[in-house]
């Protein structure tokens, strides 16, 4: 994004990531988001009336995810109405797209303070809730691709198998994102990011876990790979990310923590469904002119297990430099907000290593994958 306005982070928060039907799941997504964005004024001193438009992710976006999530959520902190937002769905990079737009308003100084976030209740609003007739119901007779079975797993499961991966590497690599997630937890590093909800201070999906009691886990599909316990949890959590021009920020005197080097939303092959991350990983290190081992952070969504080794082996990547404080399949996956849940742990992390770049990236249904490099600014 070079030659524009720097749009750049002044602060970024999350709820807590709670269990399906566990400890947030009496909590209606729009007290989510409502937590998330008050969160973040308070702890900024940022003036309501000086957000211009704020752009939230949600998937789901059916009952109490529906007529508008994101506005209904602002409405319901009571702060200025005159605030516009908006709500975008792009499956699993919704917030991760939310950040790119809010960024990308700014940078063409169409608006110099905004808000990105994110919010899915799946205990209360199931997967799947905004496709009554199922899947495949957008499909037209001749629908050109060959779409995996079973969707999301099924995918996960034609990448492992086109990787040569075997169960006990997916069960490897389960047990790994409990064991970083709650050694991360121990040391304190999720507690600058998270604001308690609800009696809920600390992700409620972590648990003792090894490669042998994974091992007694039935696969998810018939003759698969993936258990329960190398895919994402069904969680409920909702994140938010204050963006400003660095003339706003200055102005209001404000520290700029980072910004947007660069962001890419991309198709991948659908028979695969979930290579987004490898491909956008791809396209946005060549934009950004970066190679894998200049990046001090990397967030790779643990939608599935095979998805973070597929894009490893693909991208050579060190599996001792990404997702160092474990992912998804640890702490939880409520959709339409893990895109600024990844750049929120992503931002805090730079900054407890002294690091400069991050690169956040996920897989997206429809067979689609998001990306974004983060510039941490030191001062």
């Amino acid at each position: 994004m070079t030659g524009l306005t720097d749009a750049v982070i002044v602060d970024a928060v999350r709820t807590p990531i709670g269990r399906r039907d566990g400890a947030l799941s009496t909590v209606k997504p729009v007290a989510l988001l409502r937590h998330v964005l008050l969160g973040l004024i308070e702890r900024t001193g940022v003036d309501p009336a000086a957000v211009e438009q704020v752009i939230g992710g949600c998937v789901s976006q059916v009952g109490e995810q529906g007529l508008g999530v994101t506005r209904n959520a602002w409405l319901a902190t009571g702060l200025d109405p005159g605030v516009g937002c908006t709500t975008v769905d792009v499956s699993c990079g919704s917030a991760q797209q939310a950040n790119h737009l809010v960024a990308a308003l700014i940078a063409t100084g169409a608006i110099e303070v905004g808000i990105a976030c994110g919010v899915e209740s799946m205990s209360r609003v199931p997967a799947g809730a905004n496709a009554p007739g199922g899947v495949d119901e957008h499909k037209l007779p001749d629908y050109p691709w060959d779409d995996p079975p079973g969707v999301q797993f099924g995918g996960a499961e034609r990448i492992a198998r086109r990787e040569g991966l075997t169960r006990a590497d997916l069960d490897g690599y389960g047990a790994l994102s409990q064991q970083r997630a709650a050694r991360a937890w121990a040391h304190g590093r999720y507690a600058a990011e998270v604001l308690p909800l609800g009696g809920l201070a600390r992700d409620e999906g972590l648990r003792p876990t090894t490669v042998e009691t994974l091992a007694g886990l039935r696969p998810v599909m018939r003759g698969g790979l993936h258990t329960a316990g190398s895919t994402s949890q069904v969680s409920d959590g909702a994140a938010a990310v204050l963006w400003m021009s660095r003339r706003r920020a200055d102005e209001l005197g404000l520290r700029p923590r980072a910004r947007l080097l660069h962001q890419v939303v991309t198709g991948a092959d659908p028979y695969f469904l979930l290579d987004g991350p490898t491909v956008a990983t791809r396209r946005i290190l060549d934009r950004a002119r970066l190679k894998l081992t200049d990046l001090d952070v990397v967030e790779v969504n643990e939608a599935f297990a095979a998805v973070v080794l597929s894009w490893a082996r693909h991208h050579g990547a060190d599996l001792d430099r990404v997702n160092v404080n474990g992912g998804a399949i640890a702490l939880g996956h409520p959709m339409g907000a893990t895109g600024a849940r990844l750049l929120t742990t992503a931002l805090h992390e730079l900054e407890r290593i002294d690091g400069e770049l991050a690169l956040v990236t996920m897989c997206c249904g429809g067979s689609q994958g998001t990306a974004s490099v983060l510039q941490r600014i030191a001062g």
